[in-house]
């Protein structure tokens, strides 16, 4: 409906023979189309062992690191510091004078702005309403959601930015990057371009034009610069049990570029700053100890990072979730793989023992949440496929499958367990399946 439009599959291609030892079963397993049904590594009847998802290496996944989420204007980066410094300079200034006045002068001047109360309130609610119309003149409309955002700078600025940051990283990673000969990469330009064809409909998609990097680094991550750049770690690849799975994860970083992530958290965190600088200058100035106005000062960041800060880059994971479901949907992936993969990384963290950080901690949803935010989406995401007139999806749903599993998991590790142990060694787990 409303013009949407739905491509089954793209011209297969062929993947090179010289894959690499760590990741050749992976990138070697997809040659097929990617709108054709693809058999789960870890639930085939071929003997395959549960090797694609290398738990050892799965610590956290943090998608769009805090860098490249928001990138910041140079300006900001100079600016920023000065701006508190000067607050400080302020507060102080006024403290040090208040002091310095004399007991009688400080009743005239406590006297006057009682007298005066009324514009001294007027003046305070004015400034509030410039920055509430500055607020609500710099909102615009988030493509695909629809959503009111906050944007500060401008996006020809933020495209400037990622060029340079573009640079920076092919500088770091210029000795890791795979060829494209190589066979993940091959997989991981198919996934791409598969998804942007099956999405072509969003001017936003079309716009940009997605340009693959393949690092090999050990690390759990992707992301996509705002400008169409995808790098795309093979840690990644051995995090992941099947082409659903990493078609999803790099719908969602491709939908943290279409929606224009990166402009609006700095667009947030750059005016939540300058709201600080009134509440850093009154700190500086009310508190009667340089030691007490560097700890409200800390108070007041952490504040400003867990009530704000934080949640919002929650709220933009979710979003990029929801929207880079609809994108695999388009694209004929087996939406239900995209709950299972945080599923994975919840165990991978429970057999290796990792305490859980409380989600208020963190940038990012927990790994439990987020894949019942996604078990909440998958439905809709599966009228999608359908009007897409994907081919219907056959075999067992992989949630059940994983949760069977997992319950074996669990019994072999109890069963591992030594009499003489207290402890259980939970760092190499077995993680065979292939008899399950």
């Amino acid at each position: 409906g409303k013009g949407q439009r739905c491509h089954l599959s793209v011209p297969n291609t062929a993947v090179s023979r010289n894959a690499r030892h760590s990741l050749g079963r992976f990138c070697s397993q997809f040659s097929q189309p990617l709108g054709e049904k693809v058999t789960p590594l870890w639930i085939s009847s071929g003997g395959h062992h549960f090797s694609a998802w290398s738990i050892h290496s799965i610590r956290s996944l943090h998608t769009s690191p805090s860098f490249q989420a928001a990138p910041v204007p140079l300006f900001w980066i100079i600016v920023k510091p000065a701006q508190k410094l000067l607050a400080i300079i302020l507060g102080r200034s006024i403290r040090n004078w208040w002091k310095a006045l004399p007991p009688n002068k400080r009743e005239l001047f406590k006297e006057s702005a009682r007298r005066n109360k009324w514009k001294i309130l007027l003046g305070v609610c004015s400034l509030g309403v410039v920055f509430v119309m500055f607020y609500f003149t710099h909102l615009e409309e988030t493509p695909i959601t629809g959503r009111a955002r906050l944007l500060v700078f401008g996006k020809e600025h933020f495209r400037e930015l990622s060029q340079m940051e573009y640079e920076m990283w092919m500088e770091e990673f210029k000795n890791q990057m795979l060829p494209e000969t190589d066979a993940c990469y091959q997989v991981v330009e198919r996934v791409v371009g598969h998804l942007s064809e099956s999405n072509k409909d969003i001017p936003e998609v079309s716009a940009l034009q997605w340009v693959i990097h393949v690092v090999d680094e050990p690390r759990v991550n992707a992301f996509v610069l705002p400008n169409g750049q995808v790098f795309v770690f093979t840690g990644l690849l051995d995090a992941v049990s099947d082409i659903h799975q990493l078609s999803f994860i790099l719908g969602h970083e491709i939908a943290h570029a279409v929606l224009q992530h990166a402009v609006k958290k700095a667009s947030l965190v750059h005016f939540l700053d300058f709201l600080s600088l009134i509440f850093l200058t009154m700190i500086w100035a009310i508190c009667p100890r340089d030691s007490l106005a560097v700890v409200g000062q800390w108070i007041q960041s952490k504040l400003q990072e867990f009530m704000f800060d934080r949640p919002y880059s929650r709220t933009l994971e979710a979003e990029a979730d929801k929207v880079g479901l609809q994108f695999a949907a388009k694209a004929c992936v087996d939406v239900r793989a995209s709950s299972v993969f945080w599923q994975q990384m919840e165990l991978a963290e429970t057999i290796q023992g990792q305490p859980k950080i409380p989600e208020w901690l963190s940038t990012h949803p927990s790994h439990e949440n987020r894949a019942e935010h996604l078990d909440r989406l998958i439905p809709q995401a599966l009228k999608i496929r359908e009007s897409c007139n994907c081919p219907s999806l056959s075999g067992p749903d992989p949630r059940l499958i994983f949760r069977l599993n997992m319950q074996h998991l669990l019994e072999s590790s109890k069963d591992q367990q030594t009499p003489n142990s207290t402890k259980q060694d939970l760092s190499k787990p077995k993680l065979d399946f292939a008899h399950t």
